[in-house]
């Protein structure tokens, strides 16, 4: 007599967990905790990390996921972005990591991006994280300690991925105008070598955050003015919240995008500034070494009848007026700043 064994979840799955009343119940079969989520008991909620197309087509299957929704999985979407799949809601966002350096370089990483999609159901919510950003362990361990939070349903799930990815954003924010002002110090300090370079590395590690948070705000405002089956209405104000958070860092965005634009154009001015203080020096020089080069020109033509060779301080004279002649060269140019 053969005894069924419980259906252990794929390698992929990285952390899984049934919850009834907000409570996580002691279930190690993945198939029968969907199966009484599925007739109203509670709901499940499925953490994939870096799944392959087989994983991904078994919970297709499972939750009746939708084919477009699972082929964005597959491949990765760039663009934050939410659709509505009948009653299953598909959300892709965009997720952001602070990279930790000791100085800017033209080659320095600043930030890295990944993506989390989120299928959320009204009885199953299946996250799929691809990257290394944003890991939702320790958001799972905060919730699991709050059971009234989940009591409320799937959705809380979704919100607090949501907030927990808008508070990342900040904080990148945070750190990457600490990163404008050493730029903005580095540019305009009179022994920089390196300002314009590291500022315009900066600006194209501000695109590519720039890029994961600006289409980040559609979605947002989505869930909190839209209707969505999976939604409540009384929890639009929840996401209401997360989309004035992501206003205030595309705006934060947008400023650092114009502050770095104007240090690079005040960068290059100033480069050209120096090389055109540089060609004043070089110009300077080569006049003062012109003219003792001009009158020994004139004594090496060999002449015969030259009636300066013949003097008897001629030599000292000569001498003289080169040294004269260079002086009053050097003063007239001190004068006007060229040297």
């Amino acid at each position: 007599m053969s005894t069924q064994q419980p259906s252990g979840p794929p390698a992929s799955v990285i952390a899984w967990g049934w919850y009834v009343d907000g409570i996580r119940q002691d279930c190690e079969d993945v198939d029968e905790a969907s199966r009484r989520a599925a007739d109203g008991e509670g709901f499940v909620w499925m953490g994939l990390k870096d799944p392959s197309d087989a994983d991904l087509n078994t919970f297709a299957e499972q939750f009746k996921l939708h084919p477009l929704a699972i082929e964005d999985a597959v491949e990765g979407h760039r663009r934050s972005k939410l659709e509505q799949f009948g009653d299953t809601l598909f959300m892709v966002l965009s997720t952001i990591a602070w990279v930790d350096h000791e100085s800017i370089t033209e080659t320095s990483e600043i930030v890295s991006t990944g993506q989390i999609m989120v299928f959320l159901g009204p009885n199953f919510v299946l996250t799929v994280r691809r990257g290394e950003q944003s890991p939702l362990q320790a958001l799972r361990e905060h919730l699991t300690a709050e059971p009234e939070r989940l009591a409320l349903g799937p959705w809380t799930v979704l919100y607090a991925i949501a907030d927990k990815v808008t508070d990342d954003y900040t904080t990148v924010a945070y750190e990457m105008g600490d990163d404008v002002d050493e730029v903005e110090s580095m540019t305009f300090a009179r022994s920089s070598r390196g300002g314009v370079d590291a500022t315009y590395q900066l600006k194209r590690e501000l695109i590519e955050f720039k890029r994961s948070v600006i289409p980040a705000g559609l979605p947002l405002l989505a869930l909190a003015n839209r209707e969505h089956a999976a939604i409540p209405e009384q929890a639009r104000a929840y996401f209401r919240e997360v989309a004035d958070h992501h206003v205030e860092v595309r705006e934060m965005i947008q400023s650092y995008d114009e502050v770095l634009s104007s240090i690079l154009q005040a960068g290059l001015a100033r480069a050209s500034v120096t090389d055109n203080e540089d060609m004043r020096k070089i110009s300077a020089l080569v006049a003062i070494v012109a003219a003792p080069t001009f009158i020994v020109g004139i004594y090496g033509m060999n002449f015969d009848y030259m009636p300066e060779l013949r003097w008897k301080y001629g030599y000292f004279i000569v001498l003289g007026a080169i040294l004269t002649l260079m002086t009053t060269l050097f003063i007239g140019f001190k004068r006007r700043k060229w040297l």
